[in-house]
């Protein structure tokens, strides 16, 4: 078999498919990435959403005890939505999914794909042994692609490509054929540190290690009461961040728009805020099921839409708030309610806070509806 001139076939072969970027490494261990991972752990910065251990993920004889080579691929995302798309208003206040959820759920895209990149490898050799991952995989994506010269990994422990900078999806297929290892990428960041400047909870550490437990990406993804200290910084996000990406100067002026399953479609890469309180599972995952900011379900969304109200202090959310408040089952709903209402601080709000106190029996709940109710005192020290 030669390897080189398959190589060059199944590189030809991925542009015609609509991959972007593909590279190629070995299969050996991620020796630094080893070392990283353990420091991640004593430091407490893993988010929990890691899959495996840490030898899985950084052995791939483990995944592929045939294992020789790794293809990585990367596909392109937008970076802006159109100069009409709507925007917030006064009645009608909107959130915002981070870039990398918009369009059709990329794990799917991707692993399609891979999917045909492993069929027509196939076809060319016998016997061929496969391993096919996208993101949720053991391996770390970022890693892979940074050997296989794609790209290099930034202070803002994002791929960053020459062409795409860091808008893009990233994928990896092990296989027992022993290719020939591109050349990694050098690092690009030098001395630049703005993404580290700009995280907006110093989630981004020095030297290109992140705290996941700071990370608003992370924070977006969890299912409990958010901490006070990082409400006043989600802002309108409902689901991720993309500051450290859209402050980096290798992503000014990059906006592709390749593939029509990664466009963004208005009101749902733009939701409006008030409908996400009332809506149910079902119309949730008819409406937001194909989006990857989906996976979590609605809970998290609607903790983020409400806190999102409370950021812009919609007054006209107040009823809808109050509502929820007073007949949520789940307790974070109703205990970011009372906050929010708290944070918007119409009189309306605050008394309909005490009311609900009385028959509420939550503990957590009550202390956040003290929390809301503390917003009358700061209002009225203010004036």
């Amino acid at each position: 078999m030669n390897t080189a001139q398959l190589k060059q076939e199944i590189i030809e072969y991925s542009k015609s498919i609509g991959i972007d970027k593909i590279g190629f490494t070995t299969a050996d261990v991620f020796s630094e990435l080893k070392e990283r991972l353990k420091r991640q752990q004593e430091l407490g910065y893993q988010s929990g959403f890691e899959k495996g251990t840490n030898e899985e993920r950084t052995e791939p004889k483990r995944l592929l005890p045939e294992a020789q080579s790794i293809i990585s691929i990367a596909m392109a995302y937008p970076s802006r939505m159109r100069k009409d798309a709507p925007k917030s208003t006064k009645d009608e206040r909107r959130g915002f999914f981070c870039r990398a959820s918009w369009g059709v759920d990329y794990h799917n895209v991707l692993r399609e794909r891979l999917k045909k990149l492993e069929a027509f490898i196939h076809e060319k050799v016998e016997d061929v042994i496969t391993k096919v991952m996208v993101d949720t995989g053991e391996l770390s994506d970022k890693a892979v692609a940074e050997r296989a010269g794609v790209g290099f990994v930034g202070k803002n422990t994002l791929l960053i490509t020459e062409e795409y900078g860091s808008f893009v999806y990233l994928g990896e297929l092990i296989t027992n054929i022993p290719f020939i290892p591109d050349t990694p990428v050098e690092d690009g960041c030098g001395d630049c540190r703005i993404c580290v400047d700009a995280c907006p909870t110093g989630a981004i550490i020095e030297g290109g290690q992140l705290n996941a437990q700071r990370c608003i990406a992370f924070l977006t993804q969890t299912k409990d009461f958010l901490p006070d200290e990082f409400r006043s910084k989600l802002g309108n996000r409902v689901y991720g961040c993309d500051t450290c990406q859209l402050v980096c100067p290798k992503n000014r002026k990059v906006d592709f728009h390749i593939h029509p399953e990664f466009e963004p479609e208005d009101d749902i890469a733009k939701p409006k805020l008030k409908p996400m309180l009332s809506i149910s599972n079902r119309e949730f995952k008819e409406t937001f099921g194909h989006i990857a900011g989906s996976w979590r379900g609605k809970k998290p969304i609607q903790r983020n839409a409400i806190i999102g109200l409370g950021h812009y202090r919609d007054v006209t959310a107040v009823d809808d708030l109050i509502a929820i408040m007073n007949h949520d089952p789940r307790p974070v709903i109703r205990g970011t309610a009372a906050w929010s209402l708290g944070k918007i601080g119409a009189e309306k709000g605050f008394e309909a806070i005490q009311k609900a106190m009385e028959k509420e029996t939550d503990e957590d709940v009550l202390f956040e509806m003290e929390k809301g109710l503390a917003f009358r005192k700061i209002e009225k020290n203010i004036l």
